[in-house]
């Protein structure tokens, strides 16, 4: 699948934001403890030890039924819960707080699934993430090479992967996330399609 930037400014998937706030104390100082964590420089490893930190220990509400909803990257980070929207936020956020290009792109498996793409600076592609945390059943891993996503799409049963790059949010995920009051309700309204 060939992926199409919204925006054809790649600076645009570098810019903080009130959802993708980067520059947040909090998101700045977890960047600089991943960063310290490889070796310097390794600009794919910082990228992987994100997608680990966030796939690992932030765990996704649903499975841990936290009935929080978070949607600022700041805000899952400090609280350390989300579903895989507002995980997809907060890699978003650690990769671009080291100038790393990220994007936010979704999947259709019968309701809408936020994932990320990253473009790194030694490749002329962007490459799909997902955080949203394993579980039986489920094993995503961070990989350049080739998608280790959580799910893969049905397309006999209507699923699908959008292949617009989003520099923020969609609206229609940015507004469930915005409007639940808490998890359940959230449940009950996510976006079945962009």
């Amino acid at each position: 699948m060939e992926l199409i930037q919204q925006d054809p400014d790649i600076s645009a998937y570098l810019a903080a934001s009130d959802v993708i706030d980067h520059e947040h104390p909090l998101v700045r100082e977890i960047a600089s403890d991943l960063r310290s964590s490889v070796e310097h420089g390794n600009v794919s490893a910082y990228a992987e030890a994100a997608f680990d930190f966030v796939r690992d220990e932030v765990p996704h509400s649903h499975d841990v039924d936290d009935p929080r909803v978070t949607w600022r990257a700041s805000d899952v980070l400090r609280l350390r819960t989300g579903i895989c929207y507002a995980k997809a936020h907060a890699l978003a956020a650690l990769l671009r707080a080291e100038g790393i290009p990220t994007a936010l792109c979704y999947q259709n498996l019968g309701v809408i699934h936020g994932l990320v793409a990253v473009h790194m600076p030694d490749r002329d592609r962007w490459a799909r993430q997902d955080p949203r945390g394993n579980k039986p059943g489920v094993d995503a891993r961070f990989s350049l090479d080739e998608e280790r996503l959580a799910f893969t799409v049905d397309p006999e049963s209507n699923e699908m992967d959008y292949p617009v790059l989003y520099a923020e949010p969609h609206p229609v995920v940015l507004h469930a996330l915005t409007t639940a009051s808490d998890r359940a309700s959230l449940w009950l309204h996510l976006p079945t399609e962009l």
